[in-house]
Parts: structure tokens; C-alpha cells; sequence
């Protein structure tokens, strides 16, 4: 027998950490508030929109972050440039690389915050999946996540700068003069990271905004998908204002298990939350929704979970993953037993949804779905005194 391969961890130097750089970061900034910031700054009103369009080419086409090396604009500009602003990204902490090829990023952010960040190569794709939070404001039961205190909302700076570092790392910038690549490392982007997307709106927003720009990143809203636990009020405006896919960690089919599972059903229970999932395709022109259902030994994995399940979404145009169970340390579950997982996924298709076993992935190095939780909180647990 094979013996499995180690992860590859790399812990990369710490730097110092520099003194507060009072220069606003372009990063993050859209469209309109860049402009805005380089009027403000001195530039001309007449030339803002074209310098614009030049920053955030070499921003987020090319990946630059050297301003002297934004070779059509004058030398004079670029030393303005230089003089008001900054291009600053999360600081890789640690690199861990899984025997399956996942990659798990610990970023440092500002403040000295850490948040992970995970990247899951496919034959046909490559997902990043993002952080939108430090810790998380929710605590549901099953996540590891969840165990972790809400530190603070990431910016918008800090939720682009993921998926930068992730470019970086994968060597996926475009090289000036070379032939043109159409071949794409990171192709998806899910925010299925640390935190509730949807509580914090505005910087996920601006953040997506920036990705989907055809003239920078170009992700298309198609390749992204956000992920909520179910906050009602800002399902619509998530249609209306990013217009991405749509996943909801569902996990229950009874409320007396979901509050349990998912506590903010507590505040917006099944019936309310499936009542504004119902609408979301149409406003969105999504396909569907994804509803994500982990499988949990004995909680809610029996058959009749699953015919219950078909029934509350009926009529949503829908796929159902299926996500076996991944433990971290103290998990108070079980993964349900493959065998029940795809008893459950075949009574799900047979009533005509799909229903895919999403295959664990970054297990030995706790990338996998749920296993997210800064490096910080877990040493600072590991030195905590006992009670």
C-alpha cells in the first residue's frame, strides 16, 4: 500500500509589521470611488476617467502593483501616484498544499487579524474559496467556523486581495507580450469562507463588483457563487445589486433541528426563508439555487429527512449538494455513513433534483468545507489557562 502523501506547509517569513500608512489603498476602491479618490488627490476632472481606466488595468488586468512600473502613464504621474496612494494586499502567513492539490492560505490583514482563504483545483475548474469575515457571527453547531468569535467585516481591499494572492500563488497574471492565455487556474469563486457574507453586505458587493469587471479580473456573475446561512432581508437585494449564483446552507428539514443546527433560524425560520428563495432566480436571472445539506450521523440524514426536503422545495428551481460531515477537533457529530449519504442523494434524484456527494476535499490540512478558523484563535484557545 501507498504510503499518503504529506501536506506540503510552507510558513513564510513574518515581517515586521509597518507602521500605519496614512496613503489610501486602490485597492478594493470601485470604479466611481477611485475616480472620486484621484480628483481628490489633484488629478484633473477631464483626465480621471482615463486614468482610471488605466489603474484598474494594471491593477487587475495585469496584476501590477508598482506604480513605476505603469509604463503609459508620465513619469510625473506615476510619482504622484506614488506620493498619494498605496497597493497593498493580505500578507501570506502560511501555505499549506493537501495531497489532493488544495491550497489553504493564513492571511494577514490589517489590524494583524488572520482569516484562511482555499483554493480546490478540478479537472475543469479551479475554485477559490473566500472569506468574507474574521470569526463569524454565527454558531452553527456542525461548523468550525462557528466556534470562532466575530472579530470584525472584512473590507473590500481585504475580500479582492483573496483572490489576488490566489493569482499570485498560481502564477495566473497575463505577461505583457506574450502570447494570450485563455486558460484559467482560477475560473470560480465561492463565499463559503469564514463569515456571513450577507453581514457584510456593502463590502461584498463592492468586492464582486471589482472581480466581475470585464476589463480587470472578469469573473463571470455565473462563476461565483455566495453562500448564505439565510439572511432574509438581503436575499432580494443580492438579486438586484451582485446578481451571482445563490447557495444556502440549509441542513434541516424541520425547524425544531435547524434552530439547532443553523440558530438564525431562530429569527427567520424555514418557511420565511424559503418564501424569499422562491423569487431569486427570476430577479436574478440565476438558473437556480444550490441548497448545501451537510450529512450528520443520525440528525438528518434518515429517508424521510430526504422526502421532506423534496417537499419544502418544490417549485424552486434548485440542485441539492450533498456535503459529508468534516470533523475538527471537539465536533460534537458524526458524518453520516456513505452508504445512508447515497441513499439519501438517490431518493433526492429520483424525485428529479441533482444531487451530487461533494467529495471532501483539504482534509489533511482542515481546508475542507466547515474546517475554516484563523490561526490566531486557535493558539490563543491552545494557551488559554483551564477553567
Amino acid at each position: 500500500m501507498t504510503a499518503p502523501i504529506a501536506p506540503d506547509v510552507r510558513t513564510l517569513p513574518r515581517r515586521a509589521a509597518p507602521e500605519a500608512d496614512p496613503r489610501p489603498n486602490l485597492i478594493g476602491l470601485t470604479r466611481a470611488e477611485l475616480r472620486a479618490a484621484l480628483i481628490a488627490a489633484g488629478t484633473p476632472e477631464g483626465q480621471a476617467r482615463m486614468r482610471t481606466g488605466q489603474l484598474w488595468q494594471w491593477l487587475y488586468h495585469w496584476g501590477v502593483r508598482d506604480f513605476a512600473q505603469m509604463t503609459n502613464l508620465a513619469k510625473e504621474y506615476r510619482a504622484f501616484l506614488a506620493a498619494n496612494f498605496r497597493i497593498a494586499l493580505p500578507e501570506v502567513v502560511v501555505r499549506q498544499v493537501s495531497a489532493d492539490g488544495t491550497r489553504k492560505y493564513l492571511l494577514r490583514i490589517e489590524g494583524g487579524h488572520e482569516v484562511e482563504t482555499v483554493y480546490i483545483p478540478e479537472e475543469d475548474r479551479g475554485t477559490l474559496c473566500v472569506s468574507s469575515q474574521v470569526g463569524c457571527t454565527l454558531t452553527c453547531s456542525f461548523c468550525h467556523t462557528g466556534t470562532q468569535r466575530l472579530v470584525r467585516n472584512l473590507t473590500a481591499a481585504e475580500i479582492v486581495g483573496q483572490v489576488m494572492v490566489a493569482r499570485d500563488d498560481l502564477g495566473e497574471w497575463p505577461v505583457p507580450g506574450a502570447p494570450k492565455d485563455e486558460t484559467r487556474l482560477l475560473s470560480n469563486l465561492v463565499l463559503m469562507g469564514m463569515g456571513e457574507p450577507l453581514y457584510n453586505f456593502e463590502a461584498v458587493r463592492d468586492a464582486m463588483q471589482i472581480v466581475m469587471d470585464g476589463e480587470g479580473l472578469s469573473l463571470s456573475r455565473r462563476r461565483i457563487t455566495l453562500s448564505t446561512s439565510g439572511v432574509v432581508p438581503e436575499i432580494a437585494r443580492t438579486a438586484a445589486e451582485i446578481g451571482c449564483l445563490l447557495a444556502v446552507s440549509f441542513h434541516a428539514t424541520t425547524d425544531a433541528v435547524r434552530d439547532t443546527l443553523v440558530p438564525i433560524n431562530r429569527k427567520w425560520n424555514i418557511a420565511t426563508l424559503l418564501g424569499a428563495l422562491r423569487d431569486y432566480p427570476r430577479l436574478s436571472n440565476s438558473e437556480r439555487i444550490t441548497f448545501e445539506y451537510v450529512m450528520l450521523k443520525g440528525v438528518n440524514d434518515s429517508d424521510e429527512d430526504a422526502r421532506r426536503l423534496v417537499r419544502l422545495i418544490a417549485g424552486i428551481p434548485a440542485k441539492i449538494n450533498l456535503i459529508p460531515f468534516n470533523p475538527w477537533p471537539g465536533a460534537p457529530y458524526e458524518r453520516s455513513d456513505w452508504a445512508r449519504i447515497e441513499a439519501f442523494a438517490d431518493i433526492i434524484y429520483k424525485a428529479g433534483y441533482a444531487s451530487p456527494i461533494r467529495t471532501p476535499r483539504g482534509e489533511d490540512i482542515m481546508a475542507a468545507c466547515g474546517q475554516l478558523k484563523s490561526e490566531t484563535e486557535r493558539a490563543r484557545r491552545v494557551r488559554a489557562p483551564a477553567d
